[in-house]
């Protein structure tokens, strides 16, 4: 199969040689039980780096017996190894019921998307305030919490703090956005027009996160002022909530 869009057009030909081969493979091993496959993430987006981002895959399926799975295994596996491409299988009825645990998850699909086969099953789902409130509160704490682990470990070594710190921010542009979208000072969901939003928003200096890897303990410091930040506003939109 061909897909006509220019962000899969400008994938290097090897990873859209496996792309393609993956999608017909799931195609194949399911037959009419394949509602759609999509990719989401930074390809979806416009910000793939062929030499650093994986590709991300959204597979959705009606049936998920065990012969069907087994029989779509090896064609998962290679795309993964050979093209770092991760996909995740979910079954079509149980989409409407996880919606309350995966609502940035749906949210960014929905927002930025790539239909490979069939088609959207994401676009009438509904998706509560409150359901993303805890899922940015949860992601952000858990963001803070590890970033602590990581200078523990780390702060010894600048380079792998520094590459510590690159992950942490990746990880957290998606509740970021969120968060901004939620408080009504959303931006374009690219980190640095996220990171650009909080900053005006919660008058942060976070400059030194721009140079991650020449200083990264004044990175550390601007990440851990942005997170507490962010967990704060969360608290305080918690808080007007509660009666």
């Amino acid at each position: 199969m061909t897909v006509d869009d220019p962000r899969v057009a400008a994938l290097p030909p090897r990873t859209r040689e496996h792309l393609l081969r993956l999608s017909d493979a799931l195609a194949e091993g399911f037959g009419d039980d394949l509602v759609g496959v999509l990719v989401h993430g930074s390809l979806a987006r416009g910000g793939f780096d062929a030499e650093r981002s994986d590709i991300d895959l959204i597979v959705v399926v009606r049936r998920d017996d065990r012969e069907r799975l087994a029989a779509v295994g090896p064609a998962l596996e290679l795309a993964r190894h050979a093209a770092r491409i991760e996909a995740i299988l979910l079954r079509h009825d149980e989409l409407h019921s996880a919606a309350d645990v995966f609502p940035l998850l749906y949210d960014d699909i929905r927002s930025r998307h790539i239909v490979l086969r069939g088609s959207n099953p994401f676009a009438g789902l509904k998706i509560l305030d409150e359901h993303r409130r805890l899922r940015i509160e949860q992601e952000l704490r858990e963001a803070r919490i590890r970033l602590r682990r990581a200078l523990t470990e780390c702060a010894s070594v600048p380079r792998t703090l520094a590459g510590a710190i690159e992950r942490k921010l990746k990880q957290i542009r998606g509740p970021l956005f969120a968060l901004a979208s939620l408080r009504g000072f959303a931006s374009d969901d690219g980190l640095a027009a996220v990171l650009a939003a909080c900053a005006q928003h919660w008058s942060l200096e976070l400059e030194a996160l721009a140079r991650v890897r020449e200083a990264p303990l004044p990175a550390y410091d601007a990440l851990v002022a942005l997170l507490d930040a962010a967990i704060a506003d969360v608290d305080r939109a918690h808080t007007k909530e509660t009666p």
